[in-house]
């Protein structure tokens, strides 16, 4: 199977409403402009240095999700192109994006990340600290971010019963959050659902997947 078709196959199956984020993290530019040329505009990554290599060289109206666990020191490096950041964990990282973003004169899409999982691995916040957050003084006072999702990773597990109920307590907390719209906190993404369990993710409410080896093959990491 050819990326281009792999591609065609999951968004034939994906409904209109859900966004396709190509993970495309490890993989060399040859292949992302496969997924390019057969309509791929959505890209994530998940180390900001490869993400700013590949913005250099590609196409300018592909959109550049940052998925992976972001350090405030490197945040200035995709400031000025970056679309959406998925794994918000902190007040502090907020804050650092808010003042790279403000160098930039943009305001930067976020995605606060809550941990669902029950493995210890994996980042995020608890929805208590998420309200918290939201509820601060300081993050009112942020002018150049806006906190537009959730996102979730679910336990990397066989038991699907266990994903259902991690994705459906996100679905469900996302539903009490989008009432606490302000101004730089206005929720309309979901983002949950990787390569194995997306069709779970989506019945249960996610609107965007981050899909990577079903499209771009196994990675390299050498």
């Amino acid at each position: 199977m050819s990326i281009k078709n792999n591609i065609q196959n999951i968004k034939s199956q994906l409904p209109k409403h859900v966004i396709l984020v190509a993970v495309s993290k490890t993989k060399p530019v040859s292949d992302l402009m496969e997924a390019y040329d057969a309509g791929q505009r959505v890209f994530g990554e998940n180390k900001i240095q490869e993400m700013a290599e590949k913005w250099e060289t590609m196409p300018k109206d592909i959109q550049w999700h940052m998925i992976g666990h972001v350090q405030t020191n490197k945040v200035k490096y995709m400031a000025e192109f970056v679309d959406l950041i998925h794994g918000v964990d902190s007040l502090k990282l907020l804050k650092e994006i808010n003042k790279q973003a403000q160098k930039h004169n943009r305001v930067i899409n976020c995605l606060l990340q809550i941990k669902i999982a029950k493995e210890d691995s994996k980042f995020g916040l608890s929805i208590t600290d998420a309200k918290s957050i939201i509820e601060s003084q300081l993050f009112s006072e942020f002018k150049n971010i806006k906190v537009v999702g959730l996102m979730g990773m679910a336990t990397f597990t066989d038991d699907m019963i266990q994903v259902k109920e991690e994705f459906e307590f996100l679905k469900s907390n996302y539903n009490d959050f989008k009432k606490l719209k302000t101004k730089n906190f206005e929720l309309s993404i979901l983002s949950m659902g990787m390569s194995g369990d997306y069709q779970l993710a989506i019945d249960c409410g996610s609107n965007m997947v981050r899909i990577g080896s079903s499209i771009f093959g196994a990675r390299n990491y050498n």
